[in-house]
């Protein structure tokens, strides 16, 4: 069977592979005294909290389960905006506002409604590798720029200007970023999207860890700074819904009867239940639960940086947002006998019983020597994670 190019072209989720690989392996230790822990996947520990779930109860129990508006449903949308005055003081008119199939559902609307064939979308490197496969779907060139530390992981004005070519269609940033969770400050990305706008370019940013922000000089929407900046958000995250696939996306005006055309044909719309489910999680009760699980994933945070910092699975740069932490393992490999950070998360999920994943997902610049440790796990699960590390290259 031939399959097209635009397949061939991208590239295994390696995540993913990882984590086949440390499921199998935890089916075998399962009910053992040192059963496999899951610091891998990006995904919340957290489910959805009772108004949501009862909401979601009461509209399959209803009936309202027929399709809605390839936007969304106008009261999802109407509250969407509500959160983003509440929250961060920015008007966004409901009109303005998609909701999706997830986020990725939302990237794969926004690139197919502004990328041409040929097109360079400028990337921070390292960055979520979903994100340059959607680019690269619709017949675009994702082109990943390295960027350090003293950056914090993310592009700079100056570096895109530099890179800015004939081909050029814009930038696709994340702020908090997967795996650093580091975001751009506002000044900077307000100097990114003029040297953009300039050149007649799009500027489109990954906001889904922007609710699990714990630091408010970077806990702050790019949509403050121009009604042309395109912002994916998301329900899996901070309002912890992953399997339900909900999202939405914030676009310019113009763009709306474009991308509704493209959500038409492509998706029909987001699940009604999880819409119905999700019009509970702007509730009082919803939000008040929401921030208590914020103040827990700081504290994970604030606990198990330092302690990999002493293990010598050094982390370059402290998070202010999402479940991160991006760490050096260098020195740690070296104590296992193994080069460079797959074998090192291969040696950990063999001889600890630990999965995490490796730095080759997320791009080339220097991701051969990097981890991601998810830290969207109970305390109890990181503080044993740490005792395993301890042992073996404490």
């Amino acid at each position: 069977m031939k399959f097209s190019s635009r397949a061939e072209r991208i590239e295994p989720f390696y995540v993913m592979e990882v984590a086949k690989a440390a499921q199998a392996l935890g089916r075998e230790v399962a009910g053992t005294d040192h059963p496999m822990i899951f610091l891998n996947i990006g995904e919340p520990d957290f489910t959805a909290p009772p108004l949501v779930q009862e909401a979601a109860d009461r509209a399959v129990r209803s009936g309202i389960t027929q399709y809605t508006n390839a936007l969304g449903l106008e009261a999802l949308r109407e509250k969407i905006s509500q959160w983003y005055l509440d929250r961060f003081g920015v008007n966004v008119a409901p009109n303005r506002i998609v909701v999706t199939a997830g986020a990725s559902a939302a990237l794969q609307l926004a690139c197919l409604a502004l990328i041409e064939h040929g097109d360079e979308i400028l990337m921070p490197d390292p960055s979520y590798p979903c994100n340059r496969h959607f680019v690269s779907a619709a017949e675009g060139t994702a082109v990943l720029i390295p960027t350090t530390a003293e950056e914090r992981y993310q592009l700079s004005a100056d570096k895109v200007e530099a890179a800015w070519g004939a081909k050029t269609r814009g930038v696709l940033l994340a702020s908090p970023s997967n795996p650093t969770g580091t975001s751009i400050a506002p000044d900077e990305l307000r100097k990114i999207h003029k040297v953009v706008k300039q050149r007649g370019g799009i500027t489109i940013i990954d906001e889904i860890y922007l609710g699990l922000s714990y630091d408010e000089t970077f806990g702050q929407s790019a949509l403050a700074i121009d009604d042309d900046i395109i912002s994916i958000n998301s329900f899996s995250k901070y309002f912890n819904m992953t399997g339900w696939r909900l999202g939405w996306m914030v676009v310019p005006e113009a763009m709306v009867p474009v991308v509704e055309r493209l959500a038409q044909n492509l998706f029909i719309c987001a699940s009604t239940i999880s819409q119905h489910a999700a019009l509970a999680c702007f509730e009082e009760d919803s939000i008040a639960e929401y921030e208590r699980r914020r103040a827990q994933f700081k504290a994970r945070r604030d606990y198990f940086i330092p302690a990999l910092d002493a293990l010598g699975l050094s982390v370059p740069v402290m998070p202010d947002g999402a479940f991160y932490a991006w760490a050096d393992c260098t020195q740690a490999a070296q104590k296992l006998g193994v080069s460079g950070s797959w074998d090192f998360a291969f040696e950990l999920m063999k001889r600890a019983h630990l999965a995490i994943t490796p730095g080759r997902d997320f791009g080339t610049a220097d991701t051969g020597r990097f981890v991601r440790f998810s830290t969207a796990n109970s305390m109890t699960q990181l503080q044993e994670s740490i005792r395993r590390l301890q042992q073996l290259i404490g």
